[in-house]
């Protein structure tokens, strides 16, 4: 039976880790060809090897999503390796809120903003100008968060602001892009390893996270994956701007 994304190329931005590396390593498996782009050469490397031993084609590209120019230079090799194609993007890579210590830190926000939105704006803006040119519709995943929705009192707060706006600019971009075929959608993640907030913690404090999640557990990348998958295939042909929380019902509350 063909794999739900048999003869398709897609890009998975931090792909070389986490959520990134097990949506390249689940859509490998379904079928796609993948271009792993991260900053992070031996993670991404390693995701490569993985593919290929198992059967599946891939590629590792070193590229830093916030460089226009890079972001140019990873769409014409992934359109020159793979025949002109580019059915599938996800823009996966991004910082978390502790990944500056100071809250208050004006170069922090800009550091936080610059990888989480105005990453996923470029990578946007020029997968969907290759998928135009292509003529052939296309998928586009843009990772958020429950913190796209919601407020916290730990970590930087241009997380939640850039997380809300990648969540709002694409639906934007749903609108934009949907008579072309192109469908924009963002995943909205919970608790879930690597995450710091979900590992990183005391005992009790990972108790009182736990029973705010109506499932009662983090969740595993794998499960993110999937939904991630979902989005990408054309089972979701009639899905855009839609926000999909997986979550275990954090939001929900």
């Amino acid at each position: 039976m063909p794999g739900r994304l048999e003869g398709k190329v897609a890009i998975v931005t931090g792909g070389g880790a986490g959520m990134g590396a097990a949506e390249c390593r689940l859509f490998a498996r379904e079928g796609a060809s993948v271009v792993i782009a991260d900053l992070y050469e031996e993670g991404g490397r390693e995701v490569e090897e993985q593919i290929r031993s198992a059967g599946g084609t891939a590629n590792f590209a070193m590229m830093d999503v916030t460089a226009e120019e890079e972001w140019n230079a990873l769409i014409s090799s992934t359109l020159e390796r793979y025949g002109g194609r580019l059915d599938v993007l996800v823009n996966n890579a991004g910082l978390s809120s502790t990944a500056v210590d100071d809250p208050n830190s004006t170069e922090g926000w800009h550091q936080i903003m610059d990888v989480n939105a105005t990453g996923v704006y470029l990578g946007t803006k020029l997968g969907s100008a290759a998928m135009l040119a292509a003529g052939n519709g296309g998928s586009i995943v843009n990772i958020s968060s429950i913190y796209g929705f919601v407020g916290s009192d730990g970590g930087h707060p241009a997380y939640h602001a850039s997380k809300a706006a990648v969540r709002n600019f694409s639906k934007a971009m749903a609108v934009r892009l949907g008579p072309d075929g192109i469908r924009v959608n963002t995943v909205h993640p919970g608790f879930m390893p690597p995450m710091r907030s979900s590992i990183g913690i005391s005992k009790e404090m990972r108790a009182r996270l736990v029973r705010s999640i109506p499932l009662r557990r983090t969740g595993e990348v794998d499960e993110v994956a999937n939904g991630v998958l979902f989005l990408a295939s054309d089972e979701s042909s009639y899905v855009t701007g839609a926000e999909l929380k997986i979550d275990g019902g954090f939001l929900a509350r």
